[in-house]
C-alpha cells in the first residue's frame, strides 16, 4: 500500500446506518474488508490524484455489523452502507486522533435520509448538536486531550495487568518445575498476594464502561469480577484450609491464561493494530478455559461449605443486637443455584456472540 493514496470520502448517517461515498470513478472490483470497528478499502480508479491505486483505513467510532454491510459501484463513485450495532447517532465517524483531510461530511445526505424515522424528517433541525459538532470538525481540529488521556490510561492499565498475570503464571510454573505436584498445595502461598493485587484491580473494569472509558456493557465484567473476588477474598481468604486444595492451583492457572491473552488483545485494539493470531486466540481460548474455570470454582464452593458450616465464619446467629440472622453457607448455596449457573450461560453466550462477530472474514455484499 506504499504507492496508494487516499481518495475523498464523504459520509453521512442515520440512527441505524452509516453511508460512505468514495469519490472514485472507473472502479472495477474494489476490495472492501470490514471488522466490527474498522473498514479497509482498496481499489484502482480515477480520483483526485488521477488513475491509480487508492486505499484508506477507517477506525470507526462504534461497532458495526460486518455481515450486513453492502457496497455499490457506479460510474461516478462507490457507495458503502454500514449497519450500526447500536442504534444511536455518532458525534463523528472515526476514533482517529487527528482530522483526516480526505474525510468530509456529506451534508446533503443529512436531510431526510433516515430509514427509521418519519419521511421528510430534517436531521439538521432535529439533532442540531450532532450537526454542529460535525460542522465544526470541518473547520477546526478535534480536541483530543481527553481521548489521549483515556487511551494512555487504558494502555498502562492493560500492560500492568498483563505483567501481573504473567508473573503469576511464571511463579506457578517455576515452583511446579522444582517441586512437582507438591507445589499445587502451595499455590496460594506462592502467588496469593499477586493474585489479590491483580484481581482486586479488575474492579476498575466495572467502572470503565460506566465512566465512558470503554465501550460495552457493565453486566459481563460485573458478573466475572464479582464472582472471582467472592472466591478469592471471601472463600479462600476467609478459610485457610481451602488455600491448600489442588483445585486452587488449577483455578489460578485458568484465570491467568485467560488474562495473558485478553490484555494484549485490548492493548492492540487501543493502538488500532490487528494481529490475527492474538484476535483468534482471544476468541478461542475461552472455549476450553471458561468451562474448566467454572467447574473448578464450583468444586471449591462445594468443598468450602462444610468448613463454613463448622466455623460459622461470616454468619450471624440470633440473638444479637441487630435482631437478625445471616447464614453464610445458605447464601453460598443460593448463589450456586440462582446466580452461578445462570451466570455461566450469560458469559458463555456473550463470548460466543462476540466470536461470531469477530472471527473469520466479513462477507461484504455487493448490491
Amino acid at each position: 500500500m506504499e504507492d496508494a493514496v487516499c481518495p475523498f470520502v464523504y459520509w453521512s448517517q442515520t440512527k441505524t446506518k452509516v453511508h460512505l461515498k468514495i469519490d472514485l470513478r472507473e472502479v472495477k472490483k474494489p476490495d472492501v474488508d470490514l471488522l466490527p470497528e474498522q473498514l479497509v478499502f482498496r481499489a484502482e480508479g480515477l480520483g483526485n490524484s488521477g488513475n491509480q491505486l487508492y486505499s484508506f483505513t477507517l477506525d470507526l467510532f462504534q461497532q458495526v455489523i460486518p455481515e450486513e454491510t453492502q457496497y455499490q459501484v457506479s460510474d461516478r463513485n462507490v457507495q458503502v452502507t454500514l449497519t450500526k450495532e447500536d442504534e444511536e447517532w455518532w458525534p463523528h465517524l472515526t476514533r482517529q486522533k487527528t482530522k483526516l483531510p480526505w474525510l468530509r461530511v456529506d451534508f446533503d445526505r443529512w436531510r431526510s435520509e433516515s430509514e427509521d424515522e418519519a419521511e421528510g424528517r430534517d436531521v439538521i433541525n432535529d439533532y442540531p448538536d450532532v450537526y454542529d459538532r460535525l460542522l465544526q470538525e470541518e473547520t477546526a481540529p478535534r480536541d483530543n486531550r481527553l481521548n489521549n488521556f483515556r487511551e494512555s490510561y487504558l494502555i498502562m492499565y492493560n500492560l500492568w495487568q498483563l505483567l501481573g498475570f504473567a508473573v503469576i503464571l511464571g511463579k506457578l510454573a517455576f515452583r511446579y518445575r522444582l517441586e512437582g505436584e507438591d507445589s499445587m498445595l502451595k499455590a496460594y502461598d506462592t502467588v496469593g498476594v499477586n493474585m489479590k493485587l491483580a484481581q482486586g484491580l479488575q474492579v476498575l473494569e466495572i467502572l470503565h464502561p460506566l465512566f465512558g472509558m470503554t465501550r460495552g456493557g457493565v453486566l459481563e465484567p460485573l458478573m466475572q469480577v464479582t464472582g472471582r473476588n467472592l472466591m478469592l477474598f471471601v472463600v479462600l481468604e476467609g478459610e485457610p484450609r481451602m488455600q491448600t486444595k489442588p483445585a486452587v492451583f488449577y483455578l489460578f492457572v485458568v484465570w491467568s491464561l485467560v488474562e495473558v491473552v485478553r490484555y494484549p488483545y485490548y492493548t492492540l485494539r487501543i493502538i488500532r493494530r490487528e494481529v490475527s493470531f492474538v484476535t483468534w486466540l482471544r476468541y478461542t481460548i475461552w472455549i476450553p478455559l471458561y468451562p474448566l474455570g467454572f467447574i473448578t470454582e464450583g468444586v471449591l464452593y462445594l468443598r468450602a461449605l462444610p468448613y463454613f458450616e463448622e466455623t460459622g465464619r461470616f454468619s450471624l446467629a440470633m440473638p444479637n443486637a441487630a435482631n437478625m440472622a445471616f447464614h453464610f453457607p445458605t447464601v453460598l448455596k443460593a448463589l450456586l443455584l440462582c446466580a452461578f449457573m445462570p451466570g455461566i450461560l450469560v458469559v458463555m453466550r456473550h463470548m460466543y456472540r462476540q466470536r461470531r462477530k469477530v472471527i473469520g472474514p466479513a462477507k461484504v455484499k455487493q448490491q
